[in-house]
């Protein structure tokens, strides 16, 4: 696994892990870069897409960069100007074209949650009403925050395994991952910690 910058957000966790990646003037997608420590102890493998300036003889110049996700989801490209970028620190060069990448997972994501179970109004309000008074109650007492928090946690994991125990009865896996916006593997252990199972019965 080669090192690089992800993201990922707090619902949909690693089912959508979002990154910048580098793509080469014939449209292709450099390899990872192997940079040795040269104390005889390895190295790194990078894929980070500011290392691709072409700076090293084993290392291609990238021509643009794009977002991309870890449920195969890609963005367009954004061209480097290379004339612009000539002779300063890709990282730095690049960043308008890296934050336009952002923008477009974020925009990814948002259409992943656009395809999920919709909640009703009333869950939706009570839910950010509740984390509203919870922060609140944090300035004034963190300890009862913290209970108040258990408390959540208690109550979801009742309410939850019955949940999980009729989806588990009305989809299958394939089908509660969509409705949920994860990969299979995460429906799986999500049920199955609600519904108190194995994930691997």
């Amino acid at each position: 696994m080669s090192r690089r910058e992800t993201w990922t957000t707090e619902e949909f966790g690693t089912s959508h892990t979002g990154a910048v990646e580098a793509v080469l003037g014939d449209g292709s997608v450099p390899a990872p870069v192997y940079f040795d420590s040269g104390s005889g102890g390895g190295g790194d493998t990078v894929s980070q897409w500011s290392v691709y300036d072409g700076g090293w003889p084993h290392v291609p110049k990238a021509a643009a960069v794009r977002a991309v996700c870890s449920c195969g989801w890609a963005g367009p490209d954004h061209r480097l100007d290379r004339e612009t970028i000539a002779g300063r620190d890709l990282a730095v060069a690049g960043e308008d074209q890296a934050d336009a990448c952002d923008r477009d997972w974020y925009g990814h994501t948002d259409d992943v949650e656009a395809t999920t179970v919709p909640l009703p109004e009333t869950i939706t309000t009570l839910l950010a009403r509740l984390e509203e008074e919870i922060d609140k109650l944090t300035k004034t007492s963190p300890v009862a925050a913290v209970r108040a928090a258990r408390r959540l946690e208690v109550t979801a994991e009742r309410v939850g395994y019955w949940a999980a125990r009729g989806t588990a009865n009305d989809l299958d896996t394939e089908q509660a991952a969509a409705q949920f916006g994860l990969d299979e593997d995460a429906a799986r252990k999500l049920l199955a910690r609600l519904g108190r199972w194995s994930p691997y019965r």
